[in-house]
């Protein structure tokens, strides 16, 4: 077996360390670090996001192979940046206000540097003031809101609001995700997307960032 495939399924295996050395092996055997990332890495969570889409893992194994996906990156980080690979764009990330539940947008963030995106993750309770404000800090290309409580749901319709009253609606795209919240209710807010699930997350961005 290749390294980057066994880095691939160490990942899946959530064998952390062993990802860890083979990414340090890999780099040290001449792969670049575009190559580590794609064909090790993000080829080992892509496996993890499908399985936990079709139910055949669960919330623990994602857990697992996440930490195992940020052990190999923080060997590969340096060797990124320094060959300039870009990522695959910016997400601003975090749990609207009101709402304090966070283990749905971890995944979600998790998922999402596992798909080679550079994440800023706000946490829980953010004002839509704080959002307009990061966004124009990062000048993230995507926004994600969660909640699961339907009292915070409105919270969502608000942030979108103060976006275009700010001009900054045509400037990002909006995907929401979380317990209460439809694709149904997704449109009728003006969001760009939603994703039922943490694995649904990143096919979402993809989307609306190929558009």
């Amino acid at each position: 077996m290749s390294i980057l495939n066994q880095i691939a399924v160490d990942l899946q295996e959530g064998k952390a360390d062993s990802v860890k050395d083979n990414v340090k092996k890999a780099l040290s055997n001449g792969f670049t670090a575009d190559e580590v990332l794609h064909k090790g890495l993000m080829r080992g969570m892509k496996v993890i996001g499908t399985k936990f889409k079709n139910d055949e893992i669960f919330v623990p194994e994602v857990l697992v192979g996440a930490r195992a996906m940020k052990s190999g990156m923080e060997v590969l980080k340096p060797a990124l940046i320094e060959d300039q690979v870009e990522s695959e764009g910016k997400v601003l990330l975090g749990t609207v206000k009101g709402d304090l539940h966070d283990i749905g947008k971890n995944l979600v963030s998790m998922m999402l540097e596992g798909g080679g995106y550079e994440v800023v993750d706000l946490g829980v309770d953010v004002g839509a003031d704080e959002f307009v404000k990061k966004l124009r800090e990062t000048k993230a290309d995507i926004l994600a809101m969660s909640a699961l409580l339907t009292t915070t749901l409105s919270e969502m319709q608000n942030v979108i609001e103060i976006l275009a009253e700010e001009g900054l609606k045509n400037k990002v795209k909006v995907v929401i995700g979380g317990a209460p919240v439809s694709k149904e209710y997704a449109e009728e807010i003006g969001a760009d997307g939603y994703a039922p699930d943490a694995a649904s997350a990143v096919d979402a961005v993809d989307e609306l960032l190929t558009k």
